[in-house]
């Protein structure tokens, strides 16, 4: 009786060895395939990548680019909107599949994800309102500076001499914080304020800052870790539509240009 409990005992611990996480597990592609969704997160405020239009539905460049390799997977795709500085955790935490969300792909990110990509290539760059008489970094020293919580910006403003941080939501808040003055400077990406500055003549000037750290980036698409096969399948997606011109359509839509 003694040596049968032992081999039961020996057997359950193998059984269980075999279930543990990161030994045996499902790929999320098959869930996706089974359900037929992708799930997709983003923030939903940040024009012309995502943002919210008069139907209140998350449109704009990552909305479409999400769509498009959820269709050339089989599957429809679902936007989830979430906070910036909460999207990873949400990731982690299964509550969508991917975050095709205009993330810039650092090595501390992928520690904790894998990415898809990159997507496009984007730039860091500094904002002042028009007319100020800031006109490099130096001229930032003792002023406030507005930033998005939780983008790879903030930590590189926090690590200059002399600013005080503030942070927000997105690009809509801090233009209206820099036009009213409670900052005096605003660090972001360069393509979605540029492209504010033409489409809705905001007064903004962007500071000469040659050599600027984080001056060129890689944009990825964010997916949980151990997922070979739902990687693959999305990097041929991708791949293909930036093969046969789908992706320049989408670009040129949002963006006016091929920003691959």
């Amino acid at each position: 009786m003694k040596k049968l409990t032992t081999l039961a005992l020996t057997a359950g611990f193998a059984f269980s060895a075999f279930l543990a996480p990161g030994v045996a597990s499902a790929d999320d592609l098959a869930g996706i395939k089974a359900s037929g969704e992708l799930k997709i997160a983003m923030t939903g405020a940040y024009p012309p990548f995502s943002f919210v239009d008069e139907k209140n539905q998350v449109v704009g460049f990552d909305a479409d680019i999400g769509g498009e390799i959820a269709k050339r997977l089989g599957v429809k795709s679902v936007i989830v909107s979430t906070a910036w500085d909460g999207i990873i955790a949400g990731l982690l935490a299964k509550k969508f599949e991917a975050i095709v969300g205009s993330m810039t792909i650092t090595p501390a990110r992928e520690k904790a994800v894998d990415f898809v990509g990159p997507y496009y290539h984007a730039g860091r760059a500094v904002f002042v309102a028009e007319g100020s008489n800031i006109k490099d970094l130096a001229g930032i020293k003792g002023k406030t500076v507005g930033v998005t919580l939780g983008e790879t910006h903030e930590k590189w403003a926090r690590t200059q001499a002399g600013w005080t941080i503030r942070t927000y939501k997105g690009l809509p808040e801090l233009f209206l914080e820099l036009k009213s003055g409670r900052v005096q400077a605003i660090v972001a990406d360069n393509i979605p304020v540029m492209i504010a500055i033409k489409n809705s003549g905001e007064k903004i000037a962007k500071l000469d800052t040659p050599n600027i750290e984080g001056g060129s980036v890689a944009i990825g698409i964010a997916i949980r870790k151990n997922n070979p096969e739902l990687k693959a399948a999305m990097q041929k997606a991708l791949d293909d539509m930036m093969a046969d011109g789908t992706y320049e359509k989408i670009s040129v839509k949002w963006i006016g240009r091929d920003i691959r």
